[in-house]
C-alpha cells in the first residue's frame, strides 16, 4: 500500500463528505447516532471477540499494564459507549445557532453563527471506545472525521468502523463522514498531520511520545494536552472522611488515565492525622509512596512498606501506575505555587470546608479543570454531561478542558441588512 496515496484519498473523501455532514439536519445526525448505538448493542459479542484478539496480541507483545487497561473493552465500557451516544443525541444541536445579534447605527444587524470546523483528524492509542466517542461527537457537530487508532486496537476498531458506517448510511449520510484509517503503518500519522488542504484540526489522544512528535511535525492546528500531572490538595480545614475518599479514589480508581492524581499535597497542620489513615487505604492497593522529608517521616513512623524519598523529578512525572508523590505544605499559598509550578494544567482539586480557600483555589490555580471536594477522576466529558469527549485540552486557545460539541465548532459573523451601503 502506498501510504501517501492512500491518505490523500482518505483526505479528499473526508473533505467532500464534510460538506454533506455540515448540510445535514439535526434529525439526520441524531438518527445516525441512534442507529450506531443499536448496532453496538446488537453486535456486542462480536466487538468483545475482536477486542480479545487485540488483547491477546498486545499481551504477547509486552504492552504495559496501563495500556492493556485502556485497550480492554468490557461490558461496562460497551454500555458506556452506547449511553454516551444517546446522551449526545439528547444534547442541543449547536450548528446554525445564531447569537449576540446587535443592531448597528448604520441599520445592519450583526451576530455570530456556530458552524462545524470541517474535517477533524483524531489520533489515539489503544482505546477503542475513542472510536465511538469521537465519531459520535463529530457526527453531531456536523464534522467529517478521520480516525487513526493505535495498532493495538486494529481488530476492534475495524469492527466498530463497520457499525459506524452502517449508521451513517442508514441515516442518509455519506459513509465517508467517518473514516477509520485501515493500516497500522506509522507513516499514516505523518501524512494525516501534514494535510492542511484536507484536515482542519488534529486531536491527538495518546502518550507523551506521540504528542511530542505531533507538536514537532504537524502542519495542521491541534487541540491537545501533553501530560496529566494532576494534584489533590488537602487543606487544614478539610473534612477528614471526604479527604480520605477523594485522595484514594483520585489515585486508585484507575491508574492509566490522564485525570488520575499523581501528586498529593497535605497541609502541615493535619498531615500527621491524615497521612497514616491514607496509608492504610493505599496499602490495600500496594501503592508506592514517594514522599518529601516531612511526609516520609510520618509514613515511616506509621510503618508503611512501599515508601521512597521523593526527588524533584517526581513532581514532574505522570506515573500512570500505582505510584504517588506526596508533599507536606505550609498552606494554600504554597500548595497553589507548587501546582502552578509542576502541574500540566490538566486537573487539580482542593478538599476544604473553607469557602474563602476554595474560591481562591478556583481563581488562582491555572488548570483546565479545577475542583472543590471532588475527585480529579471526574474531569471527563461524559461526567461533565457532554455526552462524551473527543479529548482534553490544556491549551488556552479555542477549547480548554474536556472537548465536547462546542469545542468542535467555530463561530462566523453573519450580517443582516436592508439594502444599507457604507458611507
Amino acid at each position: 500500500m502506498d501510504i501517501k496515496q492512500y491518505m490523500e484519498q482518505v483526505g479528499q473523501q473526508a473533505r467532500v463528505a464534510s460538506r454533506a455532514m455540515a448540510r445535514a439536519d439535526s434529525a439526520q445526525r441524531n438518527r445516525a447516532l441512534l442507529l450506531i448505538a443499536a448496532a453496538i448493542e446488537r453486535d456486542a459479542a462480536l466487538l468483545r471477540a475482536a477486542n480479545q484478539q487485540d488483547m491477546e496480541a498486545a499481551a504477547a507483545n509486552g504492552l504495559a499494564p496501563a495500556m492493556l487497561d485502556r485497550l480492554a473493552l468490557s461490558d461496562g465500557a460497551i454500555n458506556t459507549m452506547v449511553e454516551g451516544l444517546r446522551q449526545i443525541v439528547a444534547l442541543p444541536d449547536p450548528i446554525g445557532e445564531i447569537s449576540n445579534m446587535k443592531f448597528r447605527p448604520t441599520g445592519i444587524q450583526v451576530g455570530q453563527m456556530r458552524v462545524p470546523l470541517g474535517v477533524i483528524g483524531i489520533i489515539y492509542e489503544a482505546r477503542p471506545n475513542v472510536t465511538v466517542d469521537a465519531a459520535g461527537l463529530c457526527i453531531k457537530s456536523g464534522n467529517a472525521t478521520i480516525l487513526r487508532g493505535g495498532s493495538e486496537a486494529i481488530h476492534c476498531n475495524r469492527a466498530l468502523a463497520k457499525l459506524v458506517k452502517e449508521g451513517l448510511l442508514g441515516a442518509g449520510l455519506p459513509e465517508n463522514g467517518v473514516q477509520v484509517v485501515d493500516t497500522t503503518d506509522r507513516a499514516a500519522v505523518g501524512a494525516l498531520i501534514t494535510m492542511p488542504q484536507y484536515v482542519d484540526v488534529i486531536v491527538p489522544r495518546g502518550g507523551k511520545g506521540l504528542i511530542a512528535r505531533l507538536m514537532e511535525e504537524a502542519t495542521v492546528p491541534m487541540i491537545k494536552h501533553l501530560d496529566g500531572i494532576c494534584h489533590v490538595y488537602i487543606d487544614a480545614k478539610a473534612d477528614l472522611q471526604k479527604a480520605l475518599a477523594i485522595a484514594f479514589n483520585a489515585k486508585c480508581h484507575r491508574y492509566g488515565t490522564c485525570n488520575t492524581m499523581e501528586t498529593l499535597l497535605v497541609h502541615r497542620a493535619i498531615a500527621a492525622q491524615v497521612l497514616p489513615e491514607l496509608a492504610k487505604l493505599y496499602a490495600t492497593k500496594e501503592v508506592e509512596l514517594r514522599a518529601d522529608t516531612e511526609a516520609h517521616a510520618i509514613l515511616a513512623g506509621a510503618g508503611y512498606a512501599h515508601l521512597a524519598h521523593a526527588t524533584e523529578e517526581d513532581w514532574a512525572t505522570e506515573y500512570l501506575a500505582a505510584i504517588l508523590s506526596i508533599k507536606v505544605v505550609g498552606g494554600l499559598d504554597e500548595a497553589i505555587d507548587h501546582i502552578n509550578t509542576w502541574s500540566s494544567k490538566h486537573t487539580e482539586a482542593i478538599v476544604t470546608e473553607d469557602y474563602t480557600d476554595a474560591l481562591r483555589f478556583l481563581r488562582e490555580v491555572d488548570s483546565s479543570s479545577v475542583m472543590v471536594n471532588a475527585s480529579t477522576r471526574f474531569a471527563d466529558g461524559f461526567e461533565y454531561g457532554l455526552g462524551a469527549e473527543i479529548g482534553i485540552s490544556n491549551d488556552k486557545l479555542h477549547a480548554r478542558g474536556p472537548v465536547g460539541l462546542e469545542g468542535l465548532t467555530s463561530l462566523k459573523y453573519v450580517v443582516f441588512g436592508h439594502g444599507e451601503i457604507r458611507q
